[in-house]
């Protein structure tokens, strides 16, 4: 099983390691990409998250890195601080008992003890762009003597406007360094970037559907924007899901469905932009340990999050693109697990769902929650609306008639209308309005009066 990683060019202490966390046969995208990495040359990938793309580049660079330099000879740069913990929690567990030093580099992360650290031997430096700035300003950071450079989740650095940061960089590293660059997508912008930062660079591509779908079975929920969180709770007490991600479209969202569903009784949290470092660790920290059964996320700070072992994704927001919607459920259906995705689509989302189906070739399941109660308010509403609008006086309009006329009253032929009952006739609704008012004597008097004019000699 070994031989897989060994044909690749890997030493054996570095596949031994592989072992310890039951890694033993490269992904495509590690079979690809390690041997022209290993051969010095730059990389485009495009791969989605789980696919194994951290590990196609770190062991080519624990490969590469010379332990006895004792400066920086690789760098990470990461858009955010969830990624960077992430890969520097893979560097680790490769870098364990042997004479590589690594340093991870991230804003909400105590300053002082980062500079104590780079005063000393550091081979790897994994970061944020803004954090790696500031060492460098502050001359604790040289970058001089950089072999090679990795660009993770590129697309996403230029999404959140780290294009002036990275370039800046960029521009204190050597000409001659080995540059990588992996994006989930490689829209123009990224294109760009990577002929900019890279020479003769070999274009890796690793296909979404055959790396996330097959293995997750996907449905959609129509509902209404009103329902829409009754909808998530019925699904989630359907499913019983062990371990869920449920992605929404803003912070805000993020946080107002949070509490509704620790007001349900989920073990359920947040995790956005506006949380303090210290708070996500100890979010994701939970959320590793299983502490917690939902994680109700943005996709900026989801982006990269590599967790095994989740059973569940829900798009409580829909997506605006077949690539967003592949790179949030692709983190389920691991390892030759089944996962689950289920997406909430409102009547505004149904182009974003047409847009997505027809990017991965097949039409999902549907079922409707909601959606039948708020049909059928429609005709109830109206049918009291009539009630109140016309009420009982239509008795009188399709007969010609009162309905009650009294004593008087007699049913034979259709009486001759005089001119005050033409009056009447010509303004229907104010004659409804004052007979729903008046009374059996009333109606009675008026036809009396009526018949005496119409008889007046002329």
């Amino acid at each position: 099983m070994a031989s897989g990683f060994k044909s690749l060019g890997i030493n054996r202490q570095w596949i031994d390691k592989l072992k310890k966390d039951q890694i033993t046969v490269p992904t495509p995208v590690q079979e690809k990409t390690i041997p022209l990495l290993l051969e010095g040359k730059d990389v485009i990938g495009q791969a989605q998250t789980g696919t194994g793309k951290t590990l196609a580049f770190l062991l080519p660079m624990v490969e590469r890195i010379n332990k006895e330099e004792g400066k920086v000879q690789a760098l990470v740069v990461t858009p955010t601080r969830e990624l960077a913990i992430q890969i520097t929690h893979e560097a680790k567990k490769l870098a364990e008992n042997t004479e590589l030093n690594i340093l991870a580099a991230y804003g909400g992360q105590d300053v002082e003890k980062q500079l104590h650290k780079l005063k000393g031997a550091v081979h790897l430096v994994i970061g944020t762009p803004g954090r790696l700035l500031d060492h460098m300003r502050r001359g604790t950071l040289q970058l001089k003597n950089l072999k090679i450079l990795v660009l993770d989740e590129a697309d996403q650095m230029l999404h959140m406007g780290f294009l002036p940061e990275v370039e800046t960089i960029l521009s204190h590293t050597p000409k001659d360094r080995q540059t990588m660059l992996f994006s989930a997508t490689i829209p123009a912008g990224v294109r760009k970037l990577a002929q900019k930062v890279t020479k003769d660079a070999q274009q890796i591509n690793v296909k979404s559907e055959t790396v996330t779908l097959e293995a997750i079975s996907q449905m959609v929920v129509e509902t209404t924007d009103r329902k829409k969180q009754e909808a998530l709770c019925q699904v989630l007490g359907e499913q019983k899901p062990f371990m869920a991600i449920v992605f929404c479209r803003t912070k805000r969202r993020a946080h107002a469905l949070n509490m509704a569903l620790q007001e349900w009784g989920y073990l359920s949290e947040e995790l956005h932009g506006d949380l303090t470092q210290g708070k996500r660790e100890k979010v994701m920290k939970a959320f590793r340990k299983l502490e917690l059964q939902l994680l109700v996320a943005t996709d900026v700070a989801a982006r990269g999050l590599d967790i095994e072992g989740i059973t569940h994704i829900y798009n409580y927001d829909m997506v605006q693109d077949v690539e967003s919607y592949i790179h949030r459920i692709g983190r389920t259906g691991r390892a030759g697990e089944v996962g689950m995705a289920v997406t909430f689509v409102t009547p505004r989302d149904r182009d974003s769902l047409h847009l997505v189906e027809k990017g991965i070739g097949m039409k999902l399941d549907r079922r409707q929650i909601g959606m039948e109660k708020h049909q059928d308010r429609k005709p109830v509403k109206a049918e009291k609306d009539d009630k109140r609008k016309y009420g009982k006086p239509e008795k009188v309009e399709k007969s010609g008639k009162p309905a009650k006329p009294g004593k008087s009253g007699k049913s034979g032929k259709p009486k001759k209308l005089g001119k005050s009952e033409k009056s009447e006739k010509k303004s229907e609704k104010p004659a409804r309005k004052y007979e729903a008012k008046s009374s059996g004597k009333d109606r009675v008097k008026r036809d009396k009066n009526s018949r005496k004019k119409s008889r007046r000699p002329k």
